[in-house]
Parts: structure tokens; sequence; C-alpha cells
């Protein structure tokens, strides 16, 4: 029974380095992620600036739409100052004259403004587009990194399933089926040592019964509080 022990505790132990192969592959496949993400974002501000050098042209082109309205309008006005016969409608067509004038350099000063904007959009769409491209370089790089890190993790994990199976062959299927119950509950710590006569599962101190019964080995003893498969380790012993 000793030896059923010793491999439950070997079973154990395969059975946690398994599990921890899913936080490890996560961790790895991480790295990719955050640069994916980090491209993402590079893309989501390219397009961004994009939409808003659209909209720049866009007001631009209705201001350059009402400059010839207004240029149409000094004309006409034009005409009229020439047929006017009282002061008063003269005054009336220079006022209009007058306000058409303030519209005109307030049109071409947004206009000014516009395209500088969108010449300053412009340079950070270079900008970023230079950025992206260092991106993809890096992403090529991080993947071929991370595909690296996955298949000597996989063949790791693989390693330790045909060390499981092997094990597995030696352990009677009742004493399996025993085990298996129990980690399904308890997870990675099914099988536990005894610590100063302590279960170092649930950390409850047990009886001197079931103590003895764990040294001697010569059945599996479970924690009479917790019920983990309990174990003596060689320093303990």
């Amino acid at each position: 029974m000793k030896e059923y022990i010793r491999q439950l505790v070997e079973l154990a132990k395969i059975d946690k380095a398994i599990d921890d192969f899913g936080p490890k592959i996560e961790q790895v496949q991480a790295k990719l992620k955050r640069v994916e993400e980090e491209r993402q974002t590079i893309v989501d501000t390219l397009e961004q600036l994009e939409n808003e050098i659209k909209e720049c042209e866009v007001k631009k082109a209705k201001n350059e739409l009402h400059l010839k309205e207004l240029a149409q309008k000094l004309q006409e006005l034009e005409k009229k100052s020439a047929q006017v016969k009282t002061e008063k409608e003269l005054k009336a067509i220079q006022l209009e004259e007058d306000i058409a004038k303030e519209q005109i350099n307030f049109a071409n000063e947004e206009i000014e403004r516009l395209d500088n904007l969108c010449e300053t959009k412009k340079e950070e769409i270079e900008s970023f587009k230079e950025r992206l491209k260092e991106i993809d370089e890096k992403y090529e790089e991080t993947k071929k990194g991370v595909e690296e890190e996955l298949a000597n993790l996989e063949k790791a994990r693989e390693e330790l399933f045909a060390k499981k199976s092997e094990l597995i062959a030696k352990i009677p299927p009742q004493i399996q089926v025993f085990y298996e119950k129990i980690r399904r509950w308890a997870g990675n710590s099914a099988v536990v040592p005894v610590k100063k006569q302590a279960c170092m599962g649930c950390f409850m101190k047990i009886n001197d019964k079931a103590y003895a019964s764990v040294i001697k080995g010569e059945e599996i003893t479970t924690c009479p509080h917790c019920g983990r498969i309990l174990y003596i380790e060689e320093e303990e012993a």
C-alpha cells in the first residue's frame, strides 16, 4: 500500500503540473494580445484622423462655396449701387457690402485655419503610419516567439500526460476512482502531506489514530476533517 500512496502523491504532482500549463499558456498568449491591442489602438487612431480630415475638407468646401456666393452678391450690390437714386438706398447697399466683406474675411480665415488643421492631421497620420509599420514588425517577431514558447509548453505537457498514463497503469482502478472523486472537489490539493500532525489541506490537527495510520502507510488514510488523502513526508517521518 505504501507504493500506491507514493504513486498517488506522484500522480497529484503531475496533475498539478498539467493544470499549471493553463495559466502559463495564457501568460504567453497575453504577450501577443498586448501587441495586437497596441496595433488596434494605432489603427483606430488612424481611422479617426482620416475621418477628421474628411470632416475638415467638407467644412472647407462649404466655406469656399460661401465665398463664391458672397463674391456674386458683391457683384450684384455693385450693379445696384450704380442705379441708386437716393442717399438712403446707397447707405443700405454699402452696409450690405460691408457685411459681405466681413463674411468674406471670416470665410478666408476659416479656410486657412482648416488648411492648417488638415495639414497637421496629415502629418500625424504619417507619424502613426510609421508607428504602425514598427508595430507590425514587432507583432511578427512576438508571434514567432509566442509560437515557439507554446510549442515547447505543448511538448512538455504531452510528456507529462505520457508520464501520467504510465503511472495510472500501475495504480488499481478502485484507487484511481477514489482519488478522482476527491480531486473533483479538492482540485490539486486532493493529496496533501501531514506536518506537525496537521493536515496541510485544511490545516486542522488530526487525531493520534489517524496520524499513526498515516505514518504506517499500510492503507490509504484520509483527513477526518476534510477528507483529503494524507501522506507523510520523509522529513516528517
